[in-house]
């Protein structure tokens, strides 16, 4: 095993809270017990889901998530025709709207 590897995981395991010669010791038994509060504090399990919070945020939960899609090029798409009719008109229709060529 690597030594980046047992780096990574040496950092999921929490420091030795016991130790044989800090059992016997009356100081070293109330910081045991601080240190053993802290950790039964902790939470447990996996961590809730976040919600998405902007639209942004929705859109791309929505879309990009657990169960991708192939919408969002639909949408860019659609938004290309929009914008390229809407440059259309304002170039070229508007023109034409009272009198012809």
């Amino acid at each position: 095993m690597s030594f980046i590897a047992r780096r990574g995981l040496s950092t999921l395991i929490p420091p030795k809270i016991a130790s044989p010669s800090g059992i016997g010791a009356a100081q070293d038994a109330a910081r045991m017990e601080r240190v053993v509060s802290f950790y039964e504090k902790l939470p447990r399990g996996r961590r809730p889901d976040e919600q998405p919070k902007g639209l942004f945020e929705r859109y791309q939960a929505r879309y990009f998530g657990k169960n991708p899609s192939a919408a969002p090029l639909a949408h860019v798409i659609g938004g290309l025709m929009v914008i390229g009719y809407a440059q259309h008109y304002y170039f070229h229709f508007r023109h034409h709207k009272n009198n012809a060529h």
